[in-house]
């Protein structure tokens, strides 16, 4: 892995965040391999030892997850205007993440987050061009002129936009489904795109990103990446640089024969069986004409 700026390796550590651990290093409160830190900047190598007041930072493990992000949620960890954020919606994960990207307050979908940050920079750099797929609700009817439309280049923040791939999925009335990929991730694209071609946008939602899709998360739900995905990432884009591949589970040993009951051989307690009734009381307890019973209900010849 390679060298990263002091205070990026203590935030990620959790220690504080990059402008608190700024601060820690300008007091002369951070050691990287026992000499005093206080100048920003300094590239540390991942394994160079580095304390804070003495103590150790521990590095946290790398972690990658993907996050369906409800509509109505901040793609931040906090928000002045007190809205819901995405911080609430990650507290299980145990690690210190970050979006991959943004996506707007009423647009819903797959938003990547890792403490990697070299992954992070790599996906979002316009050069890498990983796909980001979005379905999105129009008002108005997409034939073939207006798709063109939509695809168009457009100007955002005094930059053209790379051309957008536009998919019709279905018409329903005066209303149509699209699915849009975008190469790069600029604000409110899809949006503006709509409105440039007068065919304003009513739902949005982003269905997967470099490839990592949404599919069997329900918005507000996340999951680790698995590895599967952490290779393809890797084989894709380079990042990330190292995936820790798990052993293969072992093969349990069959159980034993002699040992095996199943639920259709399984014992079965048998119902109490009514005793036959001897002579003597099927005639009322007076003896048989035949003669005495034998113990065994059995009439005795005489």
């Amino acid at each position: 892995m390679a060298a990263e700026r002091l205070q990026k390796v203590l935030a990620r550590a959790g220690i504080a965040s990059r402008r608190a651990a700024e601060e820690l290093i300008r007091a002369g409160r951070v050691r990287v391999e026992g000499r005093k830190v206080t100048e920003l900047g300094l590239q540390v190598d991942p394994e160079a030892k580095v304390e804070v007041d003495g103590r150790r930072v521990q590095r946290e493990p790398l972690v990658y997850v993907l996050l369906h992000k409800p509509r109505g949620v901040m793609t931040t960890l906090s928000d002045p205007e007190g809205r819901p954020t995405i911080r609430e919606l990650l507290r299980g994960v145990g690690a210190r993440i970050v979006p991959v990207g943004r996506l707007d307050f009423n647009t819903s979908g797959a938003l990547l987050c890792t403490n990697d940050g070299e992954l992070a920079a790599k996906l979002m750099h316009p050069r890498t061009q990983a796909p980001k797929v979005y379905v999105a609700k129009v008002a108005g009817v997409v034939d073939d002129r207006a798709r063109e439309r939509l695809s168009e280049s457009i100007w955002i923040d005094g930059r053209p936009t790379a051309p957008a791939e536009v998919r019709v999925l279905r018409v329903e009335g005066q209303k149509t489904w699209i699915q849009v990929t975008l190469r790069e991730g600029r604000n409110r694209q899809v949006r503006r795109l709509g409105e440039q071609a007068g065919l304003p946008v009513m739902r949005l939602a982003r269905v997967s990103h470099a490839g990592i899709d949404t599919e069997g998360l329900r918005p507000g739900q996340w999951r680790h990446l698995d590895e599967k995905e952490l290779l393809a990432l890797r084989e894709r884009y380079g990042v990330p640089r190292r995936v820790k591949l798990r052993p293969p589970a072992p093969t349990p040993a069959a159980p034993e024969r002699s040992r095996r009951v199943t639920a259709a051989k399984a014992p079965q307690a048998k119902a109490p069986q009514a005793k036959p009734l001897t002579a003597r009381a099927r005639s009322g307890g007076r003896p048989s004409p035949a003669g005495p019973t034998s113990p065994r209900g059995r009439t005795r010849r005489p």
